[in-house]
């Protein structure tokens, strides 16, 4: 990687902004939404698609994500080619969604970067790639849904050219 830095825009994140990277995970009015267990709960329903891929199974975990300092160097992005893999925060902080669709490795010209709201979660459909956790206020957990089974599910690889985030 080189010493060139790119200035990466950060918008908001949306369900429309983010369709072709997988789903956002939002209590919305324009989520199918209902009412059940007597009046008492409105169920916001199928937010979703998790996918573990063929042979895998669906797991779910906690990751606990130390905060980033701002401005943030983006030099490397992951996929996960065998299944998607959602974060719904726990915390209720915001946090950095850095991602590039799927196919070949991306380049840095190749990057979105959302600021999610801590009451929206994002499910990354199978091969997007995206960075890693990043957490910006705090410590903060998210409840992780993705997929266990046979097959190296995590392909990582280093940008050509840096990318920085900054507000």
């Amino acid at each position: 990687m080189n010493e060139t830095l790119i200035r990466l825009q950060v918008e908001p994140l949306t369900r429309e902004t983010f369709a072709r990277f997988g789903n956002v995970i939002e209590a919305s009015d324009a989520a199918h939404h209902f009412t059940i267990n007597g009046g008492n709960t409105e169920r916001y329903h199928n937010l979703a698609q998790i996918d573990p891929g063929p042979d895998g199974r669906t797991i779910v975990s906690i990751f606990r994500g130390q905060p980033r300092a701002l401005p943030f160097t983006v030099g490397m992005m992951e996929r996960h080619p065998l299944g998607s893999q959602a974060f719904v925060p726990l915390s209720g902080a915001p946090y950095l969604v850095v991602v590039a669709e799927a196919g070949d490795a991306p380049g840095v010209e190749d990057l979105r970067v959302f600021l999610a709201r801590g009451d929206q979660g994002v499910n990354y459909a199978r091969g997007v790639w995206h960075h890693p956790l990043l957490a910006l206020d705090g410590v903060s957990d998210f409840l992780v849904i993705d997929r266990a089974g046979e097959g190296p599910n995590c392909d990582e690889i280093p940008l050509d050219e840096a990318g920085v985030i900054e507000f």
